[in-house]
């Protein structure tokens, strides 16, 4: 038969035993049966038995039997439970829940005789006397009144206790007979012995309160009942312990018939009330501790509290037997007992009160009952209530221990639990590549409301914890695991609360105690790790080597490469020569020029697709056309990038431009000033000669000015912080928040940041201005040697000497052009003519058509516009603003001054 239908035919049978439904009645049979195959098919989603609560439950058995007098049973109880021991497996729990949820009141069914058909039975027993042969004999079976059930009305629970604990004698003895009876009632009390029998009667008479009616005044007016000292005691450990009282009703609140006798009735509520709130607070600890979790969180905590009712039970005991068996007259104080018990029950109010915040919370989260503790247990110290104190800390740090088991193998290993949604720290369920490792393999847990998913006197040291598993996880990366293995030296420190809160600091608070001791124990894993990783980013992984060479390219700290390489690009630009566009070209040209100081197989440039639609005069009539679309790149290794990430590099392409924009203004200033005008004399030079001296002066120094202020104030001084950051960083993350800092302080002195723009803007306009000035000196140096060569001509033609050869107009003003620019080369290529005659043209045709003296006049008019609203605006915005990079713009604006005061 296959499996499936015999599972099929033993669930229709229990179903049929248990139910007693017919498979005739297919409805409610077939329910049924879904019902009970769809708990079958999901039991795998339910957890492990608790063990603790299995032993909670059989000592709490065992209790029962002993305080119902059943001490057979309970030292049978024990008896097997101590032969278990030794031959428990792994199902052991499982095996003896499944007993306790199949028992049916033990106290009272269970029966020792049954214990005797696990014993081996004799070969020959023997002859055996029944019951009914002793009754046949005594004449027992003829005697019917002894068989008569007694009715005692007035008698109370504890009667009631106590003859079914004397019972157990009659049940044994009766159950030993060969044909017991099913109506078979408990021994009369008037067939106990005479000292028994006056026993019983002064128990009855001692609880007989219970059920007497209050007594009435003439007007009908019901007094309160009468009760002594020892019976309110009994009634209130009684109630301590759990159990049901005439006295306290089921919510632990006085009931008002009762008075203490010779007290009033405001002093005995009083005093009564104080131990209701006590019964109170235990009954929502014993609820507590009855309720079974899954979470290994509560289950500890569920544990400790069993612990501490356990004490407290065993206290109660120790108080009821000293009234009831003592050698000599006891005085029975409830002031007394009371002052006995407040230190004892202190600590479980206060540890009741977090349940109670507990469970007042909706959707708590499992590690929020140790905050509560953390919390209590500080409140306690600082109101100098040593006993709740310890009792809080102690279970705090037990608790915390299981916490502690995903911190420490993360911390360890760089491995999660599977499955734990109480630790702070997630996995990312897709692969992520080597480079995004530090950033996006883990995350840290957060609420929806964005708040840390971690406890709060935790969060301090969470970064640290963070950081020491993503470190274990790159070295593992690495291969380099077992080198930060070795550097774990030691024994990690104890989290006990005689390590944390000796005795020699009673006065340093709680908070401050744990959190030393727990920094301390964190700091024994976190720095080895952290360390050792630090060390192979420098050493293995060539970090320092990487950051120079992104400084020479990005930054110019090498200003020689640097200037090889934007010569080159200016050349092709002012060339008109397309091909500079060329990603090929770019790259040929980055790698001549750095593969002096860096590797040039990492190099690579191109041009953004965005730099492409402009026109060849375009984009080298102004700094703002294709410069800015130029991107040099350079390959890191992934360990490297973990430190430099995109966001960085974005932050060096900025710089990088902004420097190449710089050089292009100085540039074009510089570039063959000497030969402007040679064609005139000395004393030929006119306004307009002195005025564009004077302008690209003052172009030259703003360039000049604002390259000094980058390289001095803001590059060396920052590149020094980042190399100093980097090596006092503890961590990859203080590594990575050091170059995070250097980009951000960097852009933000270079004037790159959101809040500058305007001023940015207005930089790059006099920087066009450069171009625009030498543009229009262009086109009026042709000018002029267009005039020279047509003066020359004429005074040939008006000469008797033969006039030389017809020449061009076309080929005399590209000659002419050539030699005004100082660019005449030996070799002439039809390239070379069209770019002459651009050349001679500026670049700008509404500029030749303007007299050259007037443009002199705006461009100057311009600067000076522009460099004051940059001084101005820069004094403005350091004022006005907190940023770090405030000091260095009031900097900037005090240099540029110097230009307007010269001026």
């Amino acid at each position: 038969m296959a499996p499936l239908e015999k599972l099929g035919e033993l669930i229709e049978e229990l179903i049929t035993a248990i139910t007693t439904i017919s498979s005739s009645n297919r409805d409610k049979f077939a329910a049924c049966r879904e019902s009970v195959t769809r708990s079958l098919r999901h039991h795998h989603h339910h957890t492990r038995t608790n063990q603790f609560d299995v032993e909670s439950q059989l000592d709490g058995l065992e209790e029962r039997f002993r305080v119902q007098g059943r001490d057979g049973l309970a030292d049978a109880l024990r008896e097997r439970r101590i032969a278990l021991e030794g031959c428990s497996t792994q199902w052991t729990p499982e095996i003896l829940h499944l007993l306790l949820e199949l028992s049916d009141q033990p106290t009272q069914k269970s029966r020792l005789s049954d214990l005797d058909s696990l014993k081996i039975a004799d070969a020959d027993p023997g002859p055996s006397l029944t019951w009914d042969e002793i009754a046949a004999e005594d004449g027992w079976d003829s005697d019917r009144a002894l068989w008569q059930t007694v009715d005692y009305a007035d008698s109370s629970d504890d009667d009631t206790d106590y003859l079914d604990s004397k019972s157990e004698l009659s049940t044994d003895l009766e159950t030993s007979s060969s044909e017991p009876s099913q109506s078979w009632r408990p021994v009369p009390v008037h067939h106990v012995e005479a000292d028994s029998e006056e026993l019983l009667r002064q128990i009855e008479k001692s609880q007989a309160w219970r059920y007497d009616e209050p007594p009435k005044d003439r007007d009908g007016k019901s007094h309160k009942l009468a009760v002594s000292d020892y019976q309110v005691l009994r009634e209130v450990i009684f109630m301590l312990g759990g159990l049901p009282t005439s006295m306290f009703d089921s919510d632990c609140a006085l009931v008002s018939r009762y008075q203490l006798v010779n007290v009033s009735w405001d002093a005995f509520r009083a005093l009564a009330t104080s131990f209701a709130e006590w019964g109170r607070s235990l009954r929502l600890l014993r609820q507590f501790s009855d309720h079974v979790q899954d979470v290994p969180l509560l289950q500890v905590f569920r544990a400790s509290t069993q612990d501490l009712l356990r004490q407290l039970d065993q206290e109660l005991s120790r108080i009821q037997a000293r009234f009831l068996a003592s050698a000599s007259d006891v005085v029975v104080s409830l002031i007394k007992v009371q002052a006995e018990l407040k230190p004892v029950l202190a600590p479980l109010c206060a540890l009741s009160n977090v349940i109670r915040l507990l469970e007042e919370e909706q959707y708590a989260h499992p590690f929020r009952y140790l905050e509560l503790l953390f919390d209590a247990a500080g409140a306690a110290q600082f109101e100098g209530n040593e006993p709740v104190y310890r009792c809080l800390g102690t279970v705090f740090l037990d608790c915390f221990q299981v916490y502690l088991r995903p911190i420490r193998q993360w911390m360890e290993e760089g491995a999660l639990l599977p499955g734990d949604r109480t630790f702070f720290v997630s996995q990312s369920a897709a692969k992520v590549p080597l480079t995004c490792v530090w950033r996006d393999q883990f995350k840290l847990r957060q609420t929806r409301s964005g708040v840390l998913h971690a406890p709060r006197f935790l969060q301090p040291a969470v970064k640290r914890i963070f950081t020491t598993g993503k470190s274990v996880s790159v070295l593992r990366h690495l291969g380099l695991y077992q080198l930060a293995r070795d550097q774990w030296t030691g024994q990690e420190p104890r989290l006990d609360f005689a390590s944390i809160c000796p005795d020699d600091v009673g006065l340093a608070p709680f908070s401050e105690l744990f959190h030393q001791a727990f920094d301390h124990w964190v700091q024994s894993k976190h720095h080895a790790t952290s360390a050792t990783l630090r060390r192979v980013l420098f050493e293995s992984c060539g970090l320092s080597a990487a950051l120079d060479s992104l400084h020479r390219i990005y930054l110019g700290s090498d200003g020689s490469v640097s200037q090889a390489f934007a010569a080159a690009l200016f050349t092709r630009l002012d060339g008109l020569n397309a091909g500079w566009k060329d990603r090929f070209t770019l790259t040929e040209m980055v790698r001549e020029a750095l593969s002096s100081c860096v590797d040039p197989y990492r190099l690579g440039a191109n041009v953004d697709p965005r730099g492409l639609v402009h026109s060849a005069i375009a984009s080298r009539g102004s700094v703002r056309v294709s410069l800015p679309a130029v991107r040099v790149t350079y390959r890191l290794n992934w360990p490297v990038q973990l430190v430099v990430s995109d966001s960085g590099m974005a932050g060096y392409q900025a710089l990088f431009n902004l420097l190449l924009q710089l050089r292009r203004g100085a540039y074009v200033l510089r570039r063959h000033w000497f030969s402007r005008f040679g064609t005139r004399g000395a004393y030929d030079v006119t306004e307009s000669h002195r005025l564009y001296w004077l302008v690209r002066t003052k172009l030259l120094w703003f360039c000049d000015t604002l390259h000094t202020y980058l390289t001095s104030i803001v590059l060396v001084p920052r590149i020094a912080a980042l190399r100093d950051g980097l090596r006092d960083a503890v961590d990859v993350d203080d590594m990575i928040d050091a170059h995070a800092s250097f980009i951000a302080r960097t852009t933000a002195e270079s004037c790159l940041g959101p809040k500058l723009a305007p001023l940015r803007e207005c930089m790059l306009d006099v920087l066009d201005l450069a171009l625009k000035l030498e543009d229009a000196q262009r086109a009026e140096a042709a000018r002029e040697t267009e005039e020279i060569q047509e003066l020359s001509r004429l005074s040939v033609l008006s000469s008797p000497a033969k006039p030389p050869p017809h020449t061009p107009k076309k080929q005399r003003l590209s000659t002419g052009a050539r030699r005004a620019s100082g660019r005449e080369s030996p070799v002439d290529t039809d390239e070379d003519s069209d770019s002459d005659a651009v050349d001679m043209l500026g670049g700008a045709p509404s500029e030749t058509q303007r007299p050259f003296l007037d443009v002199l006049r705006d461009i100057s008019s311009d600067y000076e516009k522009h460099l004051r609203f940059i001084t101005s605006g820069l004094r403005g915005v350091a004022r006005a603003t907190q940023d770090p990079a405030a000091n260095s713009w009031d900097t900037l604006a005090e240099m540029l001054e110097m230009g307007i005061h010269s001026s």
